[in-house]
């Protein structure tokens, strides 16, 4: 018989070893995310998921949300680290998200639609104490605001005001320490918030689950936002990207 073959039970038997080797390697290089859920650290080949466009030189920290259909109201979020070589490997997910109830696409005041596209995380803030976050994080109270009266100069910006006094229409902004558990922990997504355009749409934050439909936000599982908080670092211009798979 030629050399470099083997017979067929010793092959058969080479092939059983060979895939549980594999099979070991891949428990070996796998971790438990925050859910429950296995997802691969650092081991899945190069490169984003299709159709999500690379981040311009710098930003090495990217989150992709990516809902089946411009209407859904559920997205599949990943978290991407740039390799040393150029590739992006999965660091966390895929996890289940919820996106607006108006689905994802065009924002604005009037919708509970998710904006599309790539925006900067650049700040957090939570009810709760920081996490371990390396974002700039404020702890918010009663006295927190974010502004989404259209016709304020303030419009889609943090404010510090006690109830009944703020310049703003109070009734069209959320006070951030009364608004429950969903902001015991966020991250600002970076939508129309440089020269915001009135009515364009405010207030868009990637923020705990708290049981309740989403009004355009990114909805996650409290110790998922936890987990993404302590991984984000200012240093890599983490970005955000959402849109259709």
């Amino acid at each position: 018989m030629p050399a470099c073959r083997l017979p067929r039970r010793r092959a058969r038997t080479v092939g059983l070893v060979t895939a549980l080797v594999v099979m070991l390697l891949t428990c070996l290089t796998a971790r438990v995310s925050p859910e429950g859920r296995l997802a691969v650290s650092l081991t899945a080949g190069p490169g984003l998921p299709v159709g999500v466009p690379d981040p311009p030189p710098g930003t090495n920290q990217l989150i992709t949300v990516l809902a089946p259909s411009p209407g859904s109201t559920t997205a599949t979020l990943q978290a991407w680290q740039r390799a040393p070589t150029g590739g992006w490997h999965s660091v966390q997910g895929p996890l289940r998200a919820l996106v607006g109830s108006d689905g994802v696409g065009r924002a604005s005041e009037t919708s509970q639609r998710t904006p599309a596209g790539m925006f900067s995380l650049t700040r957090a803030f939570g009810r709760a104490a920081n996490p371990g976050t390396r974002l700039p994080y404020r702890v918010v109270g009663v006295n927190d605001w974010w502004v989404s009266d259209a016709r304020s100069p303030a419009y889609n910006t943090p404010q510090t005001c006690r109830p009944g006094t703020c310049s703003f229409d109070e009734s069209a902004g959320e006070n951030l320490g009364q608004a429950g558990p969903s902001y015991d922990y966020a991250v600002v997504i970076d939508y129309n918030t440089t020269n915001p355009i009135p009515g364009a749409g405010s207030a868009f934050f990637l923020h705990v689950d708290a049981g309740a439909g989403s009004a355009g936000c990114v909805e996650l599982p409290r110790t998922a936002v936890v987990a993404l908080l302590r991984w984000l670092d200012p240093a890599q211009r983490p970005r955000i990207s959402i849109g259709v798979s």
